[in-house]
């Protein structure tokens, strides 16, 4: 056998071990960037975050916990008590300020029952997870889910407005690394096909707020108000943003209205 035969020989041994046994060929570098992932997937799991939530409930909300858990296994067979029972526990564990945990069940309740307005209220909670959780693990978890939720509703009824308006919201709380202005886009093409949605224009006036374009978010807090003049929102955004913009006179008058809301 000539050298070149030999070298062919060996070359195609080596190829059919690597496909038969699957040999590693991977870097110290890819390895522990997957072991990482690994364990970040890991560390926001359902019954990590439960175990977590647990250790921080009183002895009465254990108990508590435990029973519903408890009824929620016992009527595995009975959907409709199932559901009751799955609702009685994401109510206490919103009570209890761990709406990650909260909106887990709530997706339980969504997957039974397969309707817009359970995923709808399942993604609701879960935004409420993004909005109030200081740990970045669990503000990942629950964007994860909200977004999942809300496409389920989207899906399920297209022209409901809201549905859109929540994710677009989620994204705009949680910019896509790969796609930072998401959230926004989808409330600028919200409010083209929508120019009187009032909830798109307060959004997009908060945004204006947060980003410095006072003069924009004005505009569309303007509108908003015209169309509900008692949404306490509206109002204390607008104060907000007439302070920003240096108007105090009109500032003044939105502040006085806001802190009324508050007092009632």
């Amino acid at each position: 056998m000539s050298k070149l035969q030999l070298i062919i020989v060996s070359l195609a041994v080596l190829l059919l071990g690597v496909l038969y046994f699957g040999f590693d060929f991977k870097t110290d570098k890819q390895t522990e960037v997957e072991q990482s992932t690994a364990k970040t997937i890991e560390s926001t799991g359902i019954q990590t975050l439960l175990k977590e939530a647990k250790s921080s409930l009183t002895p009465e909300q254990i108990i508590n916990t435990q029973a519903l858990e408890q009824a929620v296994n016992d009527n595995s067979a009975d959907q409709a008590a199932k559901i009751e029972s799955l609702k009685q526990l994401s109510g206490s564990w919103f009570d209890y300020k761990h709406p990650a945990i909260a909106g887990h069940y709530a997706e339980e309740i969504a997957e039974l029952l397969g309707d817009e307005s359970s995923w709808s209220i399942a993604g609701t909670t879960y935004a409420l997870g993004i909005k109030q959780s200081s740990e970045e693990k669990i503000k990942s978890y629950c964007m994860g889910r909200a977004v999942k939720a809300f496409e389920n509703a989207i899906s399920l009824n297209p022209s409901n407005i809201d549905h859109q308006l929540n994710l677009a919201i989620c994204y705009t709380d949680i910019p896509p690394q790969d796609n930072p202005m998401k959230g926004i886009l989808m409330l600028v093409d919200l409010s083209k096909k929508h120019p009187n949605n009032v909830g798109v224009l307060t959004n997009l006036g908060r945004l204006g707020i947060q980003t410095g374009q006072f003069e924009k978010a004005i505009g569309r807090l303007e509108k908003a108000y015209a169309l509900e003049a008692n949404n306490p929102q509206i109002v204390c955004l607008l104060a907000d943003a007439y302070k920003g913009a240096g108007k105090n006179e009109e500032a003044a008058t939105f502040t006085t209205k806001c802190k009324s809301f508050a007092n009632n």
